[in-house]
């Protein structure tokens, strides 16, 4: 019975790492098509939203069934319980890669219009985190899913640096000001998703630890 359920706890395991991909190439390609202002790459991710709804719910399925059929000790519990709450960040993230790839497409209308640099530093800084945390996972790196945490502070500092530069810019001129809001509206996605792969690591360290901070409130 126990080389079954472990059987079962690794596919499940398996299928997480396999959700993380997805979910990783999805802002990866949001970051792309911004960058590029491509408007059929943007359509690509977010019709790829889909594959990650999907293994959620796979994901959340075989969790259940696991807590239902089974009788896991305490360390399978918090892996299962880790692996229930990593997938809602997980599935969070994937939405907001979609929400990113579609401001693009209003963008893609008038792509003379330059972003500021930091926000391609805050993109690739919360691609380094969702990435570093689900590594924490996979390594039950304790030490890395808090450098995951404190990582946070480099996305906020780059999102704030992003919303002076584009309320200076509607400041010197109205005629771009749907635009910046656009792009401010993608600085704090993209801080989101910093958020979420902050509460990914610290249900790592709950999954190792036993112990878990208050999970911030997220949208």
């Amino acid at each position: 019975m126990r080389n079954r359920f472990d059987r079962e706890l690794t596919r499940m395991h398996e299928d997480l790492i396999s959700m993380a991909a997805l979910v990783e190439t999805a802002i990866s390609r949001a970051v792309e098509a911004l960058k590029k202002y491509d408007a059929d790459l943007a359509r690509i991710t977010m019709a790829g939203d889909k594959e990650v709804d999907q293994k959620e719910r796979e994901i959340e399925s075989a969790c259940l069934k696991l807590l239902l059929q089974q009788q896991p000790v305490a360390r399978d519990l918090r892996e299962i319980s880790t692996a229930l709450k990593m997938i809602t960040d997980m599935e969070r993230i994937g939405d907001l890669a979609e929400d990113i790839a579609e401001v693009t497409l209003f963008l893609c209308e008038k792509p003379s219009y330059v972003a500021p640099e930091q926000l391609s530093y805050m993109a690739e800084a919360t691609i380094k985190m969702v990435r570093d945390s689900i590594d924490a996972f996979v390594a039950r790196d304790l030490a890395a899913a808090h450098a995951v945490v404190e990582y946070d502070d480099v996305v906020d500092k780059l999102f704030s640096e992003t919303r002076t530069v584009l309320v200076e810019r509607i400041h010197e001129s109205l005629e771009d000001a749907e635009q910046a809001m656009d792009i401010m509206m993608i600085a704090k996605y993209f801080e989101r998703i910093g958020d979420h792969a902050v509460n990914i690591s610290e249900w790592v360290e709950f999954s190792i630890t036993g112990t878990h901070k208050k999970m911030r409130v997220l949208g």
